[in-house]
């Protein structure tokens, strides 16, 4: 099995669909552009969000199996895939990348 590396690409904030929709949080998600994580397959990496992991683990679980070409030609790399989480007022899209070898990391 593969490793995968994830990383965070984007965050966007939604303050308008916030201020109109949702209900006050004290807390929100903790990452941050840039930030790298690194799955063993199934295994959610620490300090990634939970909601995030569940939006992107089935790719992550298909990319660290040998699977690539997402939706026939989706990603210009095959062993690839740009994933959003769930988070419909504060997504985060992250690149999740199949390693090769340890030198990949």
């Amino acid at each position: 099995m593969k490793k995968c590396r994830i990383t965070v690409m984007r965050i966007s904030h939604y303050d308008d669909l916030i201020k109109k929709y949702e209900n006050p949080i004290e807390h929100t998600c903790d990452l941050k552009e840039g930030q790298v994580f690194i799955a063993n397959g199934w295994e959610k990496p620490d300090g990634l969000c939970s909601s995030a992991w569940e939006s992107i683990s089935p790719f992550v679980m298909t990319l660290s199996h040998g699977g690539e070409n997402f939706y026939d030609g989706w990603m210009k790399n095959p062993k690839t895939a740009m994933i959003s989480c769930n988070d419909g007022f504060r997504p985060v899209s992250f690149y999740i990348e199949a390693l090769n070898e340890s030198a990949d990391i």
